[in-house]
């Protein structure tokens, strides 16, 4: 089975790579190492590509750029793969504003190069679409919501077991990362519905876990353990730090993907994220840290919140697990947490080599 996967070197690319290798696979995965141009050294994942062909037996990279479509189609055409998973996109909402024509040629004119390719090559092939919480804008932050000691919370019983797939995606602020990621969300549902292709988009929350090139603008949990880990400062944007999140390791995440893979259905969307067992706020975030470093966060605090940020997130995910429920969550915050600061130890280790 020959399987491509976008954004091969990202936090869920890496390790969809990784997983699909050790199925015996044959996996072409494409990266250009965008995310260093987005967010400089921090986001350089050069280090994830040199492990990921050392380790991997049925892997091939390919430094494509997929906005050119002439390349895409030359490649489909040639490859005619099995199975596509798209995890490749511009994910800040705060660089976006820096370049929304980058953003949205990156998010969602990309993301059409790879459909009417699979469309044309590989018809009957899963298109899975890693979309985003962000297709949803700040219509989160309408939810009454009450104040706890470390946390905000719903204060509506309806919202108990998160967000699901029914809230509204208009007539809200976006970010303009929010809205190029709209554009793709829908493109794909509609290339499921309008030409019967068997497409997915799992809208995640918090994705995280050790393979991820976090910066400052991207990267929640993995970025604080950064920060904590190396004594790096820290800013605290809006909401008190209470604002909360919903995180979800790589590994949950791709095996959703495999799910879906197995018995795929067209226009599918489901939402994706740790649901509350994993959620957690900014400054619960900082305590467990401090308690596992054995050492204080360095922080400061901005009354300004990130435009279009959540309050509070929650990723119900009653659809999916309906649809699928052999998948469950097989990583919880406190085997997140150990799993990044091992990886900064490891990263430490051998920078000192």
């Amino acid at each position: 089975m020959k399987i491509l996967i976008t954004g091969s070197s990202g936090l869920i690319g890496s390790e969809a790579v990784r997983f699909f290798d050790s199925l015996g696979f044959q996996v072409l995965g494409i990266d250009n190492n965008l995310r260093r141009y987005f967010f400089g050294p921090p986001g350089d994942t050069s280090w994830v590509l040199a492990k990921l062909t050392q380790e991997c037996k049925h892997f091939q990279h390919l430094s494509y750029d997929i906005r050119d479509r002439e390349t895409i189609e030359n490649l489909f055409r040639r490859e005619r793969f099995d199975c596509v998973i798209h995890c490749a996109a511009q994910p800040s909402h705060d660089w976006a504003g820096r370049e929304p024509l980058t953003d949205f040629d990156i998010n969602a004119a990309a993301t059409l190069n790879l459909l009417e390719a699979t469309r044309r090559y590989s018809p009957s092939a899963p298109f899975v679409f890693m979309s985003t919480n962000k297709v949803y804008g700040d219509v989160p932050n309408e939810i009454p919501l009450r104040e706890l000691a470390s946390r905000w919370e719903y204060d509506d019983d309806r919202y108990r077991d998160g967000i699901d797939e029914t809230m509204r995606i208009d007539q809200t602020t976006h970010s303009i990362f929010g809205a190029s990621k709209v554009a793709a969300d829908v493109m794909v549902q509609e290339y499921g519905r309008y030409f019967g292709m068997k497409t997915v988009c799992f809208r995640g929350g918090c994705l995280t876990g050790p393979q991820h090139s976090s910066a400052e603008l991207h990267g929640f949990l993995a970025y604080l353990a950064k920060a904590a880990y190396h004594d790096l400062p820290y800013v605290i944007y809006g909401y008190k730090g209470k604002q909360v999140r919903d995180n979800i390791h790589s590994h949950d995440v791709v095996q959703a993907f495999w799910e879906f893979i197995q018995n795929p259905t067209s226009g599918a969307v489901y939402n994706l994220g740790g649901e509350r067992p994993n959620s957690i706020s900014i400054l619960e975030a900082i305590q467990i840290l401090e308690a596992k470093l054995e050492k204080p966060l360095k922080y400061s605090y901005r009354e300004e919140p990130r435009k279009g940020d959540h309050i509070c997130y929650i990723s119900n995910m009653g659809k999916f697990k309906e649809a699928y429920p052999g998948w469950k969550i097989e990583r919880d915050l406190d085997q997140i947490f150990d799993e990044i600061l091992a990886t900064l130890k490891e990263m430490e280790r051998s920078a000192n080599v």
